[in-house]
């Protein structure tokens, strides 16, 4: 397990961390050089800074928590070195972050307040974004060093769920404001509950059938000493091994995307808020689009008189704090809205072109409006062509407002890549030690690989966060019950333990920091 970790090897990886840091700040400081954001206060530039260091610092966790699930299998069955499985798979889930389409990055965006969203900005989008991250931050890391598997996506949901019930209950009384939106939080979380069900059924189902169906008596046989496997044994546990990287790269490391959005968004909206590299020549469909959804809107508005736009903005962010988005009043106010954002597409002829001072009131139409449609899909029997036009609308208002920029991606990947490289061992040893009786055998560690690749892969296509840990660890539980080997229920019931405390612990921590910080900012 310690061979190869050597002064050249350190030296390395402090030197890729500090180029990977500098290039964030060049591609920080050549962005707000583009949009012209030259007033930028020194407090605000280093509260950025900061912000950032800690959105890298829990994808650099969250790689040597989570990733280490998925070398467990190729190091406990000699199919890889220690230290060229950790750096293989790094190299795979950079590659996975920089293909991501980034849908999984605001499907975890939208369970935070929308006031908070539309305000990164200000204090309390301060006070969001250090509560959550350093929350989810401390638990990973006390779960890591007790060897315990636990999610970091887990984390991070319990970490957003608790800054906003927090910020509902310290709004004054009386006073509307947002809290969690729980039918978002649902959705999110069927998945994390039915990702290490799936991983045990399905690991289980899939080790059964090798046994039927593969009569080679070396593919169920332990890894005798530091012998490698067969060739083709080893490709097949490399290759999955592989996959389960890439696809962790691709769903796991979007979760920082989102958030690294938001403070990019908070510190510099001139640069970040609306999507400047959006094409000058896809304006007139994004205006015909528009033009189309404020017609829909006026239809049905039933003849309510049209409110100003000053209006229109509190009525439907009422209704979306309320999910009474369908009535005459709020499809009113989103006609307005939608008009609004046609005018001042239409009159700058592109999204860069339009003036700083404008940028956040266009951005808060865009998503108003964006939401509301989300909303409103779910809830109204839109049909035809309605349905069709007003989700392509929505898919335009979403490219100019949830995007995210090439260097995000590349930094982010970095973090997950070298986090992936460092503090793995003790999850490594509680995988292919620590849930079944007896060694990992190859079919096992196959089973439980393909099952995490082929779940993952399917939840990234899907735009759903799920837990990897989960999954693989459970993964390699089913294949150990249908071994009849034996599971080690001390470690199962921790891991258990540790997946139904994540959540209120998380909160509970997020929450606390998101008072204090409310106060500090």
């Amino acid at each position: 397990m310690n061979a190869g970790e050597t002064p050249a090897f350190r030296l390395f990886f402090l030197t890729v961390i500090a180029a990977a840091l500098a290039f964030v700040g060049y591609s920080v400081l050549t962005d707000l050089q583009a949009a012209g954001e030259h007033g930028i206060a020194v407090g605000a530039f280093a509260l950025l800074a900061l912000a950032l260091l800690i959105a890298l610092g829990f994808e650099f966790v969250n790689g040597f928590h989570d990733t280490a699930n998925a070398v467990a299998t190729v190091i406990y069955t000699n199919s890889m070195p220690p230290l060229v499985a950790v750096v293989w798979s790094g190299m795979w889930n950079l590659l996975g972050v920089l293909v991501s389409s980034g849908a999984v990055a605001y499907s975890v965006v939208t369970l935070l307040p929308v006031e908070l969203i539309l305000q990164a900005g200000g204090s309390a989008g301060h006070a969001m974004i250090f509560a959550l991250l350093i929350a989810a931050i401390l638990w990973n890391l006390a779960t890591w060093a007790l060897g315990i598997p636990n999610s970091s996506s887990h984390a991070l949901i319990g970490s957003i769920m608790g800054v906003g019930i927090a910020n509902q209950l310290m709004a004054p009384a009386g006073a509307a404001t947002y809290g969690v939106d729980w039918s978002q939080v649902q959705k999110v979380f069927s998945a994390l509950l039915f990702s290490p069900l799936c991983g045990f059924i399905l690991s289980m189902l899939l080790f059964w059938s090798f046994r039927t169906f593969i009569r080679q008596r070396v593919l169920f046989e332990a890894p005798e000493g530091h012998k490698p496997p067969p060739l083709w044994i080893r490709g097949m546990l490399v290759g999955t091994c592989t996959g389960v990287s890439f696809f962790h790269g691709g769903n796991d490391g979007q979760k920082g995307m989102g958030l690294i959005m938001l403070i990019l968004i908070g510190a510099a909206p001139t640069a970040y808020a609306l999507n400047r590299a959006m094409p000058e020549t896809a304006m007139p469909a994004f205006v015909q689009m528009a033009g189309d959804a404020s017609t829909i809107f006026q239809l049905h508005a039933k003849e309510i008189a049209a409110p100003t736009v000053a209006d229109a903005r509190v009525q439907v962010t009422d209704a979306l704090r309320n999910r009474h988005v369908d009535t005459p009043q709020v499809y009113s106010a989103l006609a307005v809205l939608s008009d609004d954002i046609t005018a001042s597409v239409k009159g700058y002829h592109s999204l860069n072109a339009i003036p700083a001072a404008e940028v956040p009131n266009v951005r808060t139409d865009m998503y108003l409006v964006s939401d509301a449609i989300r909303v409103l899909t779910k809830t109204t029997a839109f049909e035809g062509k309605e349905a069709a036009g007003l989700k392509s609308f929505m898919g335009q208002l979403n490219a100019g407002t949830r995007f995210i920029p090439t260097w995000v991606k590349i930094a982010v990947a970095v973090a997950l890549g070298m986090g992936t490289m460092v503090g793995w061992k003790r999850i490594v040893v509680t995988v292919g030690e620590k849930i079944g009786k007896t060694h990992l055998n190859y079919a096992q560690g196959a089973s439980a690989e393909i099952v995490a690749m082929g779940t993952i892969g399917l939840a990234e296509g899907f735009g759903l966060p799920v837990s990897t840990t989960h999954i693989l660890s459970s993964g390699v539980a089913g294949t150990m019950a249908a071994a009849g080997s034996g599971l080690q229920w001390r470690t199962l019931r921790t891991m258990a333990m540790a997946w139904i405390v994540t959540l209120p612990a998380a909160m509970l921590i997020s929450g606390v920091l998101f008072f204090v910080f409310r106060h500090v900012f």
